[in-house]
Formats: structure tokens, sequence, C-alpha cells
């Protein structure tokens, strides 16, 4: 059973690429929709970094519905950190199809893979994304003014540790030390900060996989991310966890789980809820009922609670 759930959560990632019905592809599970994303312009693989790597690309949608400019979501796959090409095929039908037909532009970028560079080269990354989305803004019809992010499984982890993380340049604990900001990219100026976050399937506390009471095995992908073991590393680990940085000062976090999730325990999403509250950070937490990872998550309920969420933050800021 300890190796099924690691296999899973590896099939998650790379592995299971599998087409699904509609023309739509997808991570962790069946994420077939009646919907196909409809968009009024794609610009595709725009390097964020400089650098000509296609790890380093995004691509950016914009609603069909013509604006001036357009809020933004940042939408990061799921993938176990262990693909640095996906951005192309996760979620688009599903999560980006519902922000694109409320109005957002949906930004879908690839970042480095555990096996390319270890942590904290994805959230570097992901900080260089949101830092190009600002210094490119008026190029791509984009409203800097308001920048969300949203992510399944690894990418709900990239995409919480964004909004928990806003404002922290190096992060230390014990002898730990890293620079979660990073300088990828060439818009250093900008800044990183993100206005609110939804987060499905996410592991936020990497120390506590087992919350569920069931042994994860060791070598798991947090592990090949970081490039060590657990034991031993603790205060390193802290660093690598969304759930660390929460403050009272955090901007608004809502959290998807399913109660059937056997790759990501629900009490991952149960924990992040519960220090968000008691930090006294505007959440929320749906506990889908027969949800697992990646299947019957993407109902028309959740997707519009997710927008909902969206627009409040936005609402809110204004």
């Amino acid at each position: 059973m300890k190796k099924l759930a690691l296999l899973a959560f590896c099939l998650n990632g790379v592995i299971a690429m599998a087409q699904m019905p509609n023309g739509g592809f997808g991570f962790g599970g069946n994420q077939a929709s009646q919907t196909v994303a409809e968009f009024s312009e794609k610009y595709a693989d725009i390097n964020y970094a400089g650098d000509n790597e296609a790890y380093h690309t995004l691509d950016i949608y914009l609603p069909k519905k013509q604006q001036e400019k357009y809020p933004v979501i940042v939408h990061i796959y799921g993938s176990a950190w262990f693909s640095n090409s996906s951005k192309g095929i996760a979620d688009i039908n599903t999560i980006c199809a519902a922000l694109l037909e409320a109005g957002y532009a949906v930004v879908t970028p690839n970042h480095r893979a555990s096996t390319d560079a270890k942590y904290p080269a994805q959230i570097n990354d992901i900080k260089a994304v949101v830092r190009f989305v600002r210094a490119n803004a008026e190029k791509y019809h984009l409203d800097p003014s308001f920048i969300g992010t949203s992510g399944f499984s690894s990418g709900a982890h990239l995409a919480s540790l964004m909004a928990t993380s806003n404002g922290v340049k190096v992060a230390k604990e014990g002898k730990a030390e890293y620079d979660i900001e990073g300088t990828v990219g060439q818009c250093g100026d900008y800044s990183s900060y993100v206005d609110a976050c939804c987060e499905w399937s996410g592991p936020i506390d990497l120390l506590n996989m087992d919350c569920d009471g069931i042994e994860k095995p060791k070598n798991s992908p947090e592990e090949v991310i970081m490039g060590m073991p657990k034991e031993g590393n603790e205060d390193s680990y802290k660093l690598l966890n969304s759930i660390y940085y929460i403050d009272g000062d955090d901007v608004p976090i809502g959290v998807f789980h399913g109660s059937e999730d056997n790759v990501v325990p629900c009490c991952q999403g149960e924990l992040m809820y519960d220090r968000l509250q008691k930090a006294g950070v505007k959440t929320f937490f749906v506990k889908q009922p027969g949800g697992g990872h990646g299947f019957n998550m993407y109902t028309p309920e959740n997707l519009k609670k997710m927008v909902e969420w969206f627009d409040a933050a936005r609402a809110a800021k204004k």
C-alpha cells in the first residue's frame, strides 16, 4: 500500500499523462469537462526568465469578452514537482475555463522540476512569473493591480506558498536558510506580491504527510525536491512548507480538498484551513465528499465558489 501511494503521487506528475474525454488532458484523475476553455487570444511559449529554457516559459490566455485589461490568475500545474513542461495540459478545461469565462486572464507557467534543480528553484520561478506579468502588463492587456494564484497538487503547494510568503526575501529557520524570492529573470524591480489564492489538493506541511495516520514511504517527492531526507533536516523542510509562513497579514486563501484523496491526504487541507483561521486570515475550506486526487473535484459549485472568492478579493482590495 505504501508503494502504491508513492506511485500514485508520481503518476500524478509526469507519467500518468492520459488523454481525457472532450480533448482534455489532466494529471491526477479524470478532469473531463463539458466545458471547453474559450479565449480571445493566446500568447504561447513566452520566456519569462530571458534564458531560452523551455522550463522558463509561460502561456497567457485572454477571455473572450473584450476589455482594455484583465485581472490575472497564475495557475500552476500539478506534477509532484517532477514535470518542467506541463503548462498546456493541466486543468485547462476546468479551473482555467471557469476563470476565463469570469473575465480573468490566465497565466500558465512552466517551472523547473525537482530533477532540474532543488528547492527553492521552483518558488523562485513562480515569483519571477509574477514579476514578469507586472513588468509586461500593458503589452499583454493585463491588470497588475490584481494577481491571484491557483494550483493543483504540487501546483497548489506553490500557489499557497506564493500567498503566504509575500514580502519574504530570505527565509531562515535554525541553520537552514533559503532565498525565497530569487533572482530569476530580468524584472527584479517589480513586485512578486499576489493578492489572493485558491489551492486544490495541495501538500502544505511536508513534514506531516502522514497526518492521516498512514506512514508514507521514504524517497518521497518532497525528499527529491529537497535533495535530502526529512530526518535530521527538519529546519530545511519547514521552509518548504507554505503553512510555515502563515501570519495575520496574509491575503485571502481558499482551500479545496477531496475527502477520499489517497495521494495528498485530506488532513493537509484541514491543517491549512485551521492554521489560517487561527492566524485570522480570510479563508474557507471545501472538503469535497467523495473527492479524490483530481477526481470529482471540479464541480460547477466548486468552480463557482473559486470565481466568487477571487471576485470578493478584488472587490475588497478596491
